[in-house]
C-alpha cells in the first residue's frame, strides 16, 4: 500500500495505490496532487508526519527521506507515527492489539487502549515470536494486522481476550495524518534531521543454516 493523505481541519484529502515495489515512483506525484487539490504549498503545512515502521525496510526509509526532504525544504518539523498506532487508530474501537508479519516466524506487536482522542500504550511496540508473546491484560480487545491474518499460533495465544478480529487491513496515510496532526498539537514535531524509522531487528532473512537447523 502506498498512501499519502494532507489533513486540512477536518478536510481529509487521500491518494492510494496498491503498488509493490513502486512507491518510490509513486509517492511524491501523490504528494505534489494532494498539494494541488488542497490549494497548498508545502510551506503552508503545519508539520509534515509519515509512517516510521516497524515494517518493510525500504517502505519505511522511502518514508522517512522523503519527509525529511520536505520539512528540511519548507522549513517544518516532521512527526514520526508509528505503523502499528496507525492500524490501532483505523480500527475505530476502544482497545486495540495490532500485529505484523515480520517474516521469519515473528510478529511486530503492540497494544493500545484509547484514552479520548489519544492513546495510552499497553505494550510498547516489540519483535516477538510464539514462545516469547507477553501477556494482554483483560478481555475484549480488537484484533488486528497481517500478523493475525496470518499466524495461528498469534491468534490462539491471544483467543481469551480477543472479542473481534479486523482482517487484511494495513496502515493507512489518513490515520497517520490524524495522529501526526494531534501530536503536533502536543508540540511533538521534532526537526527533520531527528526524523527516524522505528526499526526492532536488523535482520529481515534467515541464512539457508538456520532454516534448516530450525525445520
Amino acid at each position: 500500500m502506498c498512501s499519502a493523505a494532507l489533513l486540512r481541519g477536518e478536510e481529509l484529502f487521500l491518494e492510494e495505490a496498491l503498488a509493490e515495489n513502486r512507491h518510490s515512483e509513486l509517492l511524491v506525484p501523490m504528494i505534489r496532487r494532494l498539494l494541488e487539490r488542497a490549494r497548498l504549498t508545502p510551506q503552508g503545512l503545519d508539520g509534515i508526519g509519515f509512517g516510521q515502521g516497524p515494517g518493510s525496510f525500504t517502505g519505511i526509509r522511502i518514508a522517512c527521506g522523503i519527509a525529511q526532504g520536505m520539512a528540511f525544504g519548507a522549513g517544518k518539523p516532521v512527526v514520526p507515527v508509528p505503523s502499528l498506532l496507525a492500524l490501532a487508530e483505523q480500527a475505530n474501537e476502544g482497545r486495540v492489539i495490532v500485529a505484523f508479519d515480520a517474516r521469519m516466524d515473528e510478529t511486530y506487536l503492540a497494544a493500545y487502549a484509547r484514552n479520548g482522542n489519544d492513546w495510552n500504550e499497553i505494550i510498547a511496540p516489540m519483535l516477538a515470536d510464539r514462545a516469547s508473546l507477553p501477556p494482554l491484560p483483560g478481555r475484549a480487545w480488537v484484533a488486528s494486522g497481517s500478523g493475525f491474518d496470518r499466524f495461528d499460533w498469534l491468534r490462539e495465544h491471544y483467543r481469551d481476550s480477543i472479542a473481534m478480529r479486523i482482517e487484511n487491513d494495513l496502515p493507512r496515510a489518513g490515520a497517520i495524518a490524524r495522529l501526526a496532526a494531534r501530536r503536533l498539537a502536543r508540540g511533538m514535531g521534532v526537526p527533520p534531521e531527528r526524523a527516524a524509522p522505528l526499526y526492532l531487528r536488523d535482520k529481515v532473512a534467515l541464512t539457508t543454516e538456520e532454516r534448516q537447523a530450525k525445520r
